[in-house]
């Protein structure tokens, strides 16, 4: 039984009960989990640029700090380990998941307190691997959080734990963004960094609170039949992982449309031709289909990396396998003919937010200042998204998972065709207001709905693996299209110009909105009109690529409940008479 056929029927839950898994105790620990995820991204990347600009480094070393962030794309290579090794002592004290969770954290807080003592102008070295230290421990604390999550809830209240866990996340990457750069300019780098690492005490506690998951089920791998080799299957070893590194770092590379460590890496052997080439490949007009090829390209040789050498069982071959191919055989094997759709559905439902890329030039091309923006986005949408969140739980414990999803398939696209509404509006803050609140609002509620989907096909004994995977795949069609946006408007903006099929739209801009996006003409390089009429084709465009997720909902839902219908006819069926 998957636990999406343990959902509730949908209308089973009371609004009253809905609301009450926000005040269970796993939700509050959530909170705080969420925070301890937040608090060292921030720190090895975004802030760590701050000093490491503040110290004179020049932007071409900052910048290689930002692959930094590529490490959680590709967690689900260890998740199996995660999955199947308990720690020592500490798995039977506390918990598998738990345990996991204390020693990442540890990890963190040894890493950032270190980070603390050092010296950009003299270990830059050092404070790479530090980074990428603290990166890997980041990301392994977010495979045990987000599997003792799954585990520890039914499906019902995944809806509010994903919304826990953002609540704080979100204030995670405040206190990480803010209170470090406040530190700094009074007390100095060294000591700020030491008082953030400090702070990963809130994820100590919050993880020795938790309630302890059900018992976890680890899955043996059977290699006993096999004759050992030692010389043999080092060799076999080092082949596989060499392989299984370098589709690491091209789907990577996809994934951050940024060549820069695969660059790096080809130069080092001596392959400028192919540095060159990928290179020019990733700043071309079709960078974006190279992309592409290369996340596809790199998934393909890890898959063929874990698969066992044909007619010979070893142990690298049984082992890989079993972490990474298993995994993926139990989620097609229990949902056959569905799976494709499903895991379309999971790349395609957020795709109309991840192209939103170009809204705050589209902000400051209306004529709204810094200031406006900053206020609106950055402070009254950080609260309206939390609060699309909060609904977002509340509506999958209410209503159900799948028919939750359908709504949040709508609330994007829609909410995206407001932006076109405000391209027509004078400058007027209560409609900027108004389109940016909404719009946060449908996001919140789509991401809490699509995580506590991917939660809900997770199975016991591959949770951790198989939900890193889903949450690796989620983005990567957002983060690929939406390197096209801004030439989409562009593009439409010069047609418009040029009296092509978007005149129409041209003239309509100047007729109700003539004002409109004046103070973008030496910028844009067209007209006033033809630059609205670009953005409204952008956003058009935008809110239609959602159809493709509100019909894979429709299908996935159709599906779901014909298959447990036929289970229940087919229970019935079996019941013996009386």
């Amino acid at each position: 039984m998957t636990r999406l056929e343990r959902d509730p029927p949908a209308g089973s839950r009371t609004l009253r009960s809905a609301l009450g898994v926000y005040a269970e105790r796993r939700a509050v620990v959530m909170v705080a989990l969420g925070f301890s995820s937040a608090l060292p991204y921030f720190l090895v990347f975004d802030t760590l640029a701050a000093w490491l600009r503040t110290a004179g480094l020049p932007l071409g070393v900052i910048g290689f700090f930002s692959l930094v962030t590529m490490v959680s794309s590709f967690k689900f290579l260890w998740a199996p380990f995660v999955d199947r090794a308990p720690v020592p002592w500490l798995t039977d004290l506390v918990g598998h998941r738990r345990s996991w969770m204390l020693v990442c954290q540890g990890v963190i807080m040894l890493g950032l307190w270190l980070l603390s003592g050092s010296d950009p102008s003299r270990g830059i070295g050092m404070i790479a691997v530090l980074a990428v230290f603290v990166g890997i421990s980041a990301a392994t604390q977010d495979i045990a959080i987000d599997a003792w999550r799954i585990e520890v809830a039914g499906v019902s209240s995944q809806g509010a734990m994903a919304a826990a866990w953002q609540w704080g996340y979100r204030v995670g990457l405040i206190v990480a963004g803010a209170v470090p750069l406040l530190l700094a300019d009074t007390y100095g780098w060294n000591f700020s960094y030491a008082a953030m690492s400090a702070l990963m005490v809130v994820g100590i506690v919050a993880a020795l609170a938790a309630p302890r998951e059900e018992r976890h089920r680890m899955l043996s791998i059977a290699t006993g039949d096999i004759r050992t080799a030692p010389a043999r299957e080092a060799l076999e070893w080092i082949a596989r992982l060499v392989l299984l590194g370098t589709g690491a770092l091209v789907l990577g590379s996809g994934l951050a449309a940024n060549a820069g460590v695969l660059a790096n890496v080809l130069g080092f052997i001596g392959a400028d031709a192919a540095r060159d080439a990928v290179l020019a490949a990733w700043k071309s007009p079709a960078a974006v289909w190279a992309q592409l090829a290369a996340v596809v390209l790199g998934f393909g040789v890890i898959v063929l990396v874990a698969l066992p050498l044909p007619g010979t069982r070893t142990r690298p071959g049984v082992y890989l396998s079993s972490a990474l191919i298993d995994p993926l055989r139990d989620f097609f094997s229990r949902h056959r003919s569905t799976a494709g759709l499903i895991l379309a559905l999971i790349c395609l439902y957020r795709l109309p937010d991840f192209v939103l890329t170009i809204v705050n030039p589209f902000y400051l091309d209306l004529g709204y200042s810094l200031t406006e923006i900053a206020e609106v986005r950055k402070i009254f949408g950080v609260f309206m998204t939390m609060f699309g969140v909060f609904v977002g739980g509340v509506a999958v414990a209410r209503y159900g998972l799948l028919r939750a999803m359908v709504i949040g398939a709508f609330a994007g696209p829609v909410s995206n065709l407001l932006f076109i509404w405000l391209a027509l509006q004078d400058h007027n803050l209560l409609a900027l207001f108004a389109a940016i609140g909404l719009d946060n609002v449908a996001g919140g509620f789509a991401a809490t709905c699509l995580i506590a989907y991917m939660s809900s096909l997770t199975s016991a004994g591959f949770t951790a693996t198989q939900y890193a995977l889903f949450s690796s795949l989620y983005a990567v069609p957002g983060r690929l299209i939406a390197s096209q946006s801004g030439r989409i408007v562009e593009s439409a903006a010069r047609l418009a110009e040029t009296g092509g099929v978007m005149s129409g739209v041209k003239d309509f801009f100047a007729t109700y909105a003539p004002g409109n996006f004046a103070v973008a003409v030496e910028r844009s390089g067209v007209a006033p009109a033809a630059l609205g009429a670009g953005y409204a084709v952008f956003f058009a465009y935008s809110a239609l690529i959602g159809v493709f997720a509100i019909g894979l909902s429709f299908a996935v839902l159709h599906r779901e409940e014909r298959e447990v219908g036929e289970q229940h006819t087919a229970g019935a069926a079996t019941k013996p008479a009386h």
